[in-house]
């Protein structure tokens, strides 16, 4: 799929959130990546052989810390 040079990495790779972008649409909360993953913006993944990978936000993402 992917013509780059070096190549992306591919949907099966740990690191194919690096590949890069083909299509993006903020406004809809999805991006198409160049090895066939959709990123979604809840950090979600849909792999091209329908495979779903769940929403991984790193521990404390948002949360506000408060004084004991």
């Amino acid at each position: 799929m992917c013509q780059h040079q070096p190549p992306c990495p591919t949907a099966d790779s740990a690191d194919r959130e690096s590949a890069r972008l083909v299509a993006h649409h903020p406004e809809q909360g999805w991006s198409l990546l160049c090895n066939g993953v959709l990123l979604f913006e809840d950090t979600g993944e849909l792999l091209p052989d329908g495979q779903i990978i769940a929403p991984h936000r790193p521990v404390g993402a948002g949360q506000v810390m408060t004084a004991a």
